[in-house]
């Protein structure tokens, strides 16, 4: 969901070891149990999201350290000049060992209590398949970090970084093998507060929130390198998730489905959805499941569990972990006169990492009140696979 949107960061940082720079294959770690279940004892020293509080920028474009984990998701569609369709995302995501600093007068170079994690996927849609890699760093010897002037994330030479002093444009660079972007982002639609002015909840249990917002439109140039390596200059749209908490899964929630789609009205203009729903392993929805719909200037419409309906229309089977993910789906807002349809522009986007879920494109036609709409967005769908069960 970026936990909101994805509580991934917690989890897909716990996957790495203080000792090894790459994360072990075998065996799968399971979603359900690097989430569930940190207790208060677990989580002494750490800050909370307990409380709404005031978001100050540029400072909350950068790292907090004070907080167990956080993360910074960019999601896109792009498109080359001959229609060839690419979807992508790169991710970065901070995991603490340990509340507060390490004594300088014991510390080595290389000790941090800081790992870092990055998920780099492309999505090619004339070649049918997407290709994903991930690295895993310490947060030490520059090897990986974050700051908030001038904006800067990286995990080794992956980063989102300012091109000047202010936050935007943007910069995004991923490469591996041949596999590359390089993308400048350009802010068309401003910061959204989700959840409860930034305090997303997450479950019952105090604290069990993270704070969240997003950037959920930027204009994107630059060029992407094919799964066959040519170069392709292209053009689209991406959306920024930001999250920080010191939070896990409540015991019955098993994985989510979140949706962050950017929709095009005739009557109004630019349109952005975004949507979670917590399953919990009865397969009901967890009422901590919520959303947010923007509008005009940036107007926002929260929503609960009780305001919109998630209907899974076709299913695939991964060839990889034989799980078998809901990729089609209608989404209802009936308050907001919403009735979308969400294809995947490839159904095989599973990522086989050292965690395996399901994050891809996927594109969006509809009505609101009647009247036709398109869009096009990304879908993360985590706790489907046999090994997260």
């Amino acid at each position: 969901m970026s936990e909101s949107r994805p509580l991934l960061a917690c989890l897909a940082l716990l996957a790495a070891c203080d000792a090894a720079p790459s994360p072990p294959r075998s065996p799968r770690l399971r979603v359900r149990d690097a989430l569930r279940g940190a207790s208060l004892a677990d989580d002494a020293g750490f800050a909370r999201a307990d409380r709404v509080r005031a978001f100050e920028f540029p400072a909350d474009h950068g790292p907090h350290p004070e907080f167990r984990s956080e993360w910074w998701y960019v999601t896109g569609n792009l498109a080359g000049a001959d229609g060839r369709r690419f979807g992508f995302h790169v991710t970065f995501f901070r995991n603490a060992l340990a509340p507060g600093a390490i004594a300088a007068a014991t510390a080595s170079p290389w000790r941090t209590h800081q790992l870092w994690m990055a998920h780099f996927a492309l999505s090619d849609v004339q070649r049918g398949r997407m290709h994903a890699a991930e690295r895993f760093a310490r947060g030490a010897l520059d090897l990986a970090g974050a700051r908030a002037v001038p904006f800067a994330v990286h995990v080794e030479d992956w980063s989102l970084a300012s091109l000047g002093v202010d936050f935007a444009p943007l910069r995004l660079r991923a490469k591996d093998g041949a596999v590359e972007v390089d993308l400048e982002l350009v802010v068309e639609r401003g910061v959204v507060l989700q959840g409860e002015d930034g305090l997303s909840r997450k479950g019952e249990r105090e604290g069990n929130a993270s704070y969240y917002y997003s950037v959920p439109r930027l204009r994107v140039t630059g060029r992407v390198s094919d799964l066959g390596g040519d170069p392709i200059e292209v053009a689209g749209t991406a959306w920024l998730d930001r999250e920080w908490s010191t939070s896990a899964l409540d015991e019955r929630q098993l994985g989510w489905d979140w949706f962050a789609l950017q929709l095009d009205e005739p009557a109004s203009g630019p349109l952005e959805l975004m949507l979670y729903r917590l399953r919990r392993d009865d397969g009901s929805s967890d009422p901590a499941s919520a959303g947010c719909l923007v509008g005009e200037r940036l107007a926002r419409t929260p929503l609960s569990l009780a305001d919109f309906s998630l209907e899974a229309l076709r299913f695939a089977t991964s060839p990889r972990s034989a799980a078998r993910y809901p990729v089609e789906w209608r989404v209802r807002v009936p308050a907001q006169g919403l009735d979308l349809h969400v294809s995947p522009v490839l159904d095989d986007q599973e990522l086989d990492l050292a965690f395996r879920y399901w994050e891809g494109a996927v594109d969006v036609r509809g009505t609101r009140n009647g009247v036709p709409l398109t869009g096009r967005g990304y879908l993360e769908m985590t706790g489907y696979a046999d090994s997260e069960r």
